[in-house]
């Protein structure tokens, strides 16, 4: 196929970049999902128009969705957006409503699940939560409803390397996958072939042939500009077990909203990668796209690698039917280790799956619990008010709060969206910074030099809410020092963000104050 090459520009920058081919998988999903919607909503407005009395049942059930989204349990900051289609657009608003609000599983899918989690749930030590119990009983009550939310367990006997760049993290890596002797695991949002991924896969076709069981997960739309549709058989014929998340066929439904955001990989149930780095070339800043790429990764070697491994065996297992998680030992046994520090891998997302909001409960108990300063990295900062309130009251008890972003952005309106809540926390005493080299994509969460989370969480309704997301928590473990180290590195004081620097024209705040109502669905 001939190849062609996208334009596109970033500031002042022109980016030239290859495309090898046309997504029209993809494009026929978003036009089938188009022509069931607007057929679904045709059909009820010409009843409306035709039927005697449609009409007044169609009232009738706009009003039992204003009466079900207010009296719902979801965060009254998703409720306005939702509300404002059903009041304003009449029956089009509510249809859309009941086809887009929540996540619908199917019965035989919610019992897949269960299976999943029943054969690979953990075991709890029992000397472990009892050891952090008597060191701080307060920590251990974070653990034990961290645990409870989430599925986990509390490990220890791991070690931990943070990684403060992708290109820092790549050799290292290579490594581990050429030491693999029985399985690797892979789990990303976004795969590009590139010098990166073309170096992964090189050592994935080489351990197939030699016997390696390779699995790999990676999501139908977040590869949607950066794989060809049939990739899953490419890699199939190479031996790999390869299957897209949540495949996309055109249904009117949330399969476009709750994506697999999570970024996971396992060499033999030993060694885990996680953190925000995906497998493509800007992440280990071969290509520039957004000027220097920021990023993070954690590097687990014991116990804890355990939970990675299951987060993966549940979501391969929900893709791919014949699957059975059992038929191999894919949790090797670990004596007992001596390395620093308490973990919890942990995965987070949308309803049902998950019943609360994990990654978010994690980042208010540290800024609850913290009593000299809570750092943190993120691309994005699109919060709710529980969230806000958290970051103001943590400011105002003296708490040292500082939130990095990026000064070149990959999304401007949600660039734009995050800049709005300069000012609020600003005026509570929270430091803002934005990383000038270029763009930051790390997700990272330091507390008082011993409590920390490193993860794909993002501050923003996306990571929150809607996608399939993991992190790990961590108390006292070794690897804190390393990140605190980066980011007073990266806490400059030219990168802070001063008052002065935020006014803008009318037309900005019109326009930031329209997009606020739909934040939670950006």
């Amino acid at each position: 196929m001939k190849k062609t090459v996208a334009t596109y520009r970033v500031g002042k920058k022109v980016i030239r970049r290859q495309v090898n081919y046309i997504p029209f998988r993809y494009i026929l999903a978003v036009l089938l999902t188009i022509f069931e919607v607007a057929t679904i909503i045709g059909v009820v407005v010409a009843c409306c128009y035709y039927i005697p009395y449609f009409y007044l049942a169609a009232l009738l059930t706009q009003i039992v969705c204003v009466v079900r989204i207010i009296a719902s349990d979801d965060n009254p900051e998703y409720k306005v957006p939702w509300l404002f289609f059903v009041l304003v657009l009449p029956i089009v608003g509510f249809m859309l409503y009941f086809l887009f609000y929540s996540r619908k599983l199917k019965p035989r899918y919610v019992r897949r699940l269960r299976e999943l989690r029943d054969s690979t749930r953990p075991e709890q030590d029992p000397t472990v939560t009892d050891a952090l119990e008597r060191e701080q009983p307060t920590v251990a009550a974070d653990a034990r409803m961290l645990c409870r939310i989430s599925g986990s367990r509390v490990y220890t006997g791991t070690a931990q390397t943070y990684f403060p760049s992708g290109e820092a993290m790549w050799p290292q890596l290579l490594r581990d996958l050429q030491s693999a002797e029985r399985f690797i695991l892979l789990e990303y949002f976004i795969v590009e072939e590139g010098r990166f991924w073309d170096s992964i896969l090189s050592i994935l076709k080489q351990k197939s042939d030699n016997g390696v069981e390779i699995r790999m997960l990676y999501d139908d739309i977040g590869c949607m500009s950066t794989l060809p549709g049939n990739y899953a058989k490419r890699l199939q014929k190479l031996g790999i077990h390869a299957s897209p998340f949540s495949r996309l066929r055109g249904n009117a439904d949330s399969e476009f909203n709750n994506r697999n955001h999570r970024k996971i990989l396992v060499i033999d149930g030993k060694v885990g990668y996680t953190g925000g780095i995906n497998l493509a070339d800007e992440y280990v800043n071969e290509i520039v796209r957004f000027g220097y790429w920021k990023d993070a990764a954690l590097r687990l070697e014991g116990e804890a690698v355990q939970e990675l491994t299951r987060l993966f065996l549940i979501d391969y297992g929900l893709n791919v039917k014949e699957f059975d998680p059992t038929a191999n030992d894919y949790f090797p046994t670990y004596t007992a280790g001596s390395k620093e520090g308490y973990l919890i891998p942990f995965g987070d997302g949308p309803r049902p799956l998950y019943e609360r909001r994990v990654g978010k409960s994690v980042i208010q108990n540290l800024l609850a619990h913290a009593n000299r300063y809570v750092w943190i990295y993120t691309p994005y900062l699109i919060i709710d008010n529980d969230l806000c309130v958290s970051i103001e009251n943590a400011a105002l008890r003296g708490v040292d709060v500082r939130i990095m972003l990026p000064h070149i952005p990959d999304k401007k309106v949600v660039f734009a969206m995050s800049r709005s809540f300069y000012p609020r926390l600003m005026a509570a005493g929270v430091k803002i910074y934005e990383y000038a080299p270029g763009f930051l994509h790390a997700k990272c969460y330091l507390a008082d030099d011993c409590y920390g989370m490193i993860g794909s969480i993002n501050l923003d309704y996306r990571s929150l809410v809607h996608h399939l997301e993991n992190g790990v928590w961590m108390y006292r473990c070794e690897c804190l020092s390393a990140l605190k180290a980066d980011m007073e590195e990266s806490f400059c004081e030219d990168f802070r963000v001063k008052a002065c620097s935020l006014r803008i024209g009318w037309p900005q705040r019109i326009f930031r104050a329209v997009i606020r109502i739909f934040a939670p669905l950006l």
